[in-house]
C-alpha cells in the first residue's frame, strides 16, 4: 500500500468566526455544569459537587484551547481526493477519495447561521470515514459542495 504524503503548504483554513461558535457551545456546557453544582449545593448534597467541578475545569481548559484548535482545521482538494486535517496534540488526517463520496450535506446551527457559517459533511460507504468540515462561509460551503458532487459523479462513472 502506498504511503499518504501529507503536504506542508496549500491548506485552506476554516473561518476564524468558528471560534465564536465553539466558545458559545463551550460556555453553554459550562453553564449547565454550574447549574448542576448549584442545585446540588442548594439540596445540601455536597460530595457529588466534585464531578461538576472537574467538568468545569476541563471545560475551561477546552475554552482556552479553542482558538488554537480552530486554527488547526484545514482541507485540501487534491487530484484524486479531499484531504482533511484537525487536532493539536492528536492530529488527524483523513483522505476521502472523490469516487467514494456518497453524500455531501450542508448543516447550519443557530449560532453558525447567525455568523454566516456552515458545516460541510460528506459520507462514504464506510461509516467511520464520514468527514465534517466546520466553519466554512456559506458561499464557500455551497461552492465546495457543488464541486465535490461534480467530482464524485465523474469519478464514480469511471468505476
Amino acid at each position: 500500500m502506498e504511503r499518504l504524503e501529507i503536504p506542508v503548504t496549500g491548506w485552506r483554513r476554516v473561518s476564524p468566526k468558528l471560534v465564536v461558535v465553539e466558545l458559545v457551545g463551550g460556555a453553554f456546557f459550562l453553564l449547565v455544569a454550574l447549574a448542576v453544582a448549584v442545585a446540588l449545593f442548594v439540596l445540601h448534597i455536597y460530595w457529588p459537587i466534585i464531578a461538576p467541578g472537574v467538568i468545569a475545569i476541563i471545560g475551561i481548559v477546552n475554552l482556552v484551547l479553542t482558538p488554537r484548535r480552530v486554527r488547526s482545521i484545514g482541507y485540501q482538494l487534491r487530484d484524486d481526493d479531499l484531504l482533511f486535517r484537525r487536532g493539536i496534540a492528536w492530529q488527524r488526517f483523513i483522505s476521502v477519495p472523490y469516487g467514494r463520496m456518497q453524500l455531501v450535506d450542508i448543516n447550519r446551527g443557530p449560532v453558525a447561521r447567525w455568523l454566516g457559517l456552515s458545516e460541510l459533511r460528506f459520507v462514504t460507504a464506510a461509516a467511520a470515514t464520514g468527514v465534517t468540515i466546520p466553519g466554512l462561509p456559506e458561499a464557500e460551503a455551497e461552492q465546495l459542495r457543488d464541486r465535490l458532487v461534480e467530482l464524485a459523479e465523474s469519478r464514480r462513472a469511471g468505476l
